[in-house]
């Protein structure tokens, strides 16, 4: 990211705490303070002296060069909470929690049943995060602890953590709040490290009325501290950090970071690797403004004062600590100023779950994350959440029953993960059995009553999706009444613990390639090339993101208007994300053009084709293709098609199209399909499971039921069946109505697809134009459900603030 230094000369205390830094001497606050004020040249000295502190660092540690994540799932274990924190949505009240069918506290069941995705995603780390001591404030969650015989919530977190290391191998991080010394030691043996942020220092914020901790007794800034210091004293590797933009002034800013390398220091051992503190890192997090929350108008942590405070944590907390940003808060194109600034780790990121905290911000995909990172000149790797000095030295910093749990993941000579490590811990005992956790901690979300077969089934499939046989998910899509409302609780509860509760919708328009003439027509649903260009420019206008174009073009046609239409579309809109050419239209353009498959592939993307739709099958069947849709492409072409654009670089879309003469059977092997396809390219992001209208379509899979639950059904299935592959399903309320969709969003959904902007430029010749979804109403129909809103990119990324546009 380039940036442009302002001519604003610093004060001269900037200056001289800039030189003391360059000297090595030790910064007090008022250093601190004027370091985080620096501007034009001092801003530029700041990054270059933290950076090359953290360049130090690394080398003496033995890692030059290297930056490191941990790979985890993310736990919510309770979204109750007895505090008020002015800017949080993760928690919810037990009349929230009714209203969404969630439960107080996750069943340990359906913990491992997230925790044993993720390890066969390849994660070592559980990060169970919740609500401060909830039974203090809510008798819902003390009647609960108490029906299921633990004494505190952090009874229960200890009981957790324990049960994820025996079943599974992998290790907990502990972040449930405020501790006490005694609580702190007891939950020891259960975890390798356990963290909370201190996130300031400044009183004001939590006395005064109407700011952002006022009304939450664990955030007093005193107890917080205490609870760091008691962490050193029982050698606990601890987390901590600091929230910028909150309301703090830079010199409670500097105030907070002195007094967590004070408390660091306090705790300090000789150990092999040189004298440790327990400190293990220090988060600096910018603070991101949320809907439905006091603070929802306040701005963002101003990126500038953002960086600085990273740089500032790194000369203060000196080269062999560890500085993490969180990489899913903060745009890519901004990834080189905080590493500049001297960060040094990018935190837990989940290939499986959302970050329940900012469930608007995605996690960075993992390869992107290590594409950027080397961008920047570093090496990705990735750590326990215990960090390597820790790892190596077990006999101070970890409990006896942590030392062989951390052995088994760790590199015995980096303290590092080892490369593809994956435990074999659980493969024995409770953890190969569900069933036996079932007979006593059913999901709170289930009917009440004996647990079915339909619903022990759709269990294990939440565990372990490759568990079941194919009659055994032919008996979940046939499922009906009680045990219909059992599959689909089952498949909410991992749609909730894994993307997480967002809603998410795609600002588009569509345009048919088909429609595409060299010379104008009357056919309104017809369109010129420099028609397509004002559709470009118009829906930009209207704040499209995506512009969405399929569909063959006529054999009257020269195959060149695919890639013509393509460069007009992008000359016209380069900010917009251009979703286009199913693989039949592919393969028409390779086939007539002469390019041959993987040369229109590469045309494609030098036209401007960022992403491709994954239509155009209906079922994965030849006997299906040959009855519904014969001039489909045949099934292998498809499939060849799909996997080509994969590995071509594009990402795509997956579908079924249900409901008419195809078998409960074949579903499932075009699940299975799709599934393998994902295993070896990693290319889809979302499915969508779409039923096939009249004539040939609306027949039900269970003769007499009602068309909803067939949705229902097929909406479940497809999320138990991809989940841990394809991680988001996408509800089309085109063909299923809105009320419909907000039902189909608690079976399993989390998507409503795109807005269909018609425009205001030949709308006719978009598919499906007379339908939209404005932004307002696919909110109206989340906020409804109790579960907030996001827009997304087309390939689900976080939407920049700044609208796509055309060119200025």
């Amino acid at each position: 990211m380039t940036f442009v230094a302002s001519p604003v000369v610093s004060p001269p205390e900037t200056v001289l705490a800039l030189d003391r830094a360059a000297a090595g001497e030790r910064l007090d606050a008022a250093d601190a303070a004027a370091l985080l004020g620096a501007t034009g040249a001092e801003f530029e000295r700041l990054l270059h002296l933290a950076g090359a502190a953290r360049d130090a660092g690394l080398a003496a540690s033995g890692r030059p060069g290297v930056i490191t994540y941990s790979r985890k799932v993310f736990v919510p274990l309770t979204t109750l909470c007895r505090d008020r924190c002015h800017y949080c949505v993760f928690v919810d009240t037990p009349g929230q929690l009714l209203k969404k069918n969630k439960p107080a506290f996750m069943s340990p069941e359906q913990v491992l049943a997230v925790v044993r995705q993720g390890r066969a995603m390849g994660c070592k780390e559980v990060l169970l995060t919740l609500g401060d001591r909830p039974e203090d404030r809510w008798p819902e969650a003390r009647a609960w602890l108490d029906e299921h015989g633990f004494a505190s919530t952090l009874d229960y977190v200890g009981h957790i953590a324990r049960l994820v290391t025996a079943e599974t191998g992998m290790l907990a991080h502990l972040n449930p709040g405020v501790m006490s010394a005694e609580e702190l030691r007891m939950l020891r043996p259960t975890a390798p490290s356990m963290g909370m942020m201190l996130e300031t220092t400044s009183r004001r914020l939590f006395e005064e009325p109407g700011q952002v901790h006022y009304g939450s007794p664990d955030k007093d800034p005193a107890l917080r501290l205490t609870v760091i210091e008691d962490a050193g004293r029982e050698r606990i590797p601890f987390t901590t950090g600091i929230l910028v933009g909150i309301g703090e002034t830079l010199h409670d800013r500097a105030e907070s970071i002195i007094a967590i390398r004070d408390a660091h220091e306090r705790h300090m051992v000789d150990g092999p690797t040189g004298r440790q503190g327990h400190v293990q890192e220090v988060i600096v997090q910018n603070f991101r403004a949320k809907p439905r929350t006091a603070m929802q108008g306040a701005p963002d942590a101003e990126l500038i004062e953002y960086v600085a405070a990273v740089a500032v944590a790194r000369l203060v907390m000196g080269p062999r600590m560890r500085i993490q940003v969180p990489p899913n808060l903060s745009d890519t194109a901004e990834f080189d100023l905080l590493v500049r600034a001297g960060a040094d780790d990018w935190g837990g990121v989940s290939p499986l779950t959302a970050d329940h905290v900012n469930p608007e911000r995605p996690w960075p995909h993992l390869d992107d994350l290590a594409a950027r990172t080397a961008e920047l000149g570093y090496e990705l790797r990735e750590r326990l959440t215990a960090h390597p000095e820790f790892v190596r030295d077990p006999e101070t910093w970890l409990d006896p029953a942590m030392r062989g749990p951390i052995a088994a993941l760790a590199d015995p000579v980096t303290g590092l993960a080892t490369r593809d490590a994956v435990s074999n811990a659980g493969e024995t005992g409770v953890g190969s059995s569900p069933d036996r956790l079932a007979d006593t901690f059913l999901p709170s979300s289930s009917p009440s009553g004996s647990a079915s077969g339909i619903r022990r089934i759709a269990e294990t499939a939440a565990s372990d999706p490759l568990a079941l046989d194919d009659a055994e998910w032919v008996s979940l899509l046939e499922a009906t009444g009680a045990d219909l409302d059992a599959l689909t609780a089952t498949a909410d509860d991992v749609r909730r613990y894994t993307v997480g509760e967002a809603v998410s919708l795609v600002v588009n328009r569509n345009l048919t390639s088909s429609g595409l003439r060299r010379t104008a027509t009357d056919d309104p649903a017809a369109f010129t090339l420099d028609d397509a260009a004002a559709i470009a420019l118009d829906a930009a206008d209207l704040g499209a993101t995506e512009v969405c174009v399929q569909g063959l073009l006529p054999a009257s046609e020269d195959p060149s208007g695919y890639l013509d239409l393509a460069r007009v579309v992008k000359s016209a809109t380069p900010g917009v994300h251009l979703h286009a050419y199913r693989p039949q239209d592919v393969r028409d353009l390779a086939d007539r053009s002469g390019l041959g498959l993987d040369g229109a592939l590469a045309a494609m993307r030098d036209a401007g084709v960022d992403t491709v739709p994954g239509t155009g099958v209906k079922v994965l069947s030849e006997r299906v293709r040959a009855l519904v849709a014969p001039g489909d492409l045949a099934v292998d072409r498809w499939v060849e098609g799909i996997t080509a654009a994969h590995r071509a670089g594009f990402r795509s879309t997956s579908v079924i199209f249900y409901g008419h003469v195809e078998t409960a059977a074949e579903r499932i092997v075009h699940l299975r399909a799709l599934r393998a396809i994902q295993d070896e390219t990693r290319g889809f992001t979302e499915f969508v499971p779409i039923p096939l209208p009249g004539p040939v379509g609306g027949v039900p899979l269970v003769p007499g039921r009602s068309p909803l639950d067939e949705h229902r059904a097929m909406v479940a299935v497809s999320r138990l069946a991809l989940s841990g592959s394809i991680p988001h399903v996408q509800i089309p309320w085109t063909r299923v109505g809105r009320a419909a969709s907000a039902v189909l969003l608690q079976s399993g959904g989390d998507d409503l697809g795109g807005t269909l902007l018609d425009g205001r430029v030949k709308p006719e010749a978009g598919i499906e134009h007379g339908l939209e979804l404005p932004v307002a109403d696919a909110a109206a129909i989340a906020a409804r459900l109790f579960r907030p809103f996001r827009l997304r990119t087309t390939d689900y990324r976080t939407l920049r603030t700044s609208p796509a546009g055309a060119a200025p």
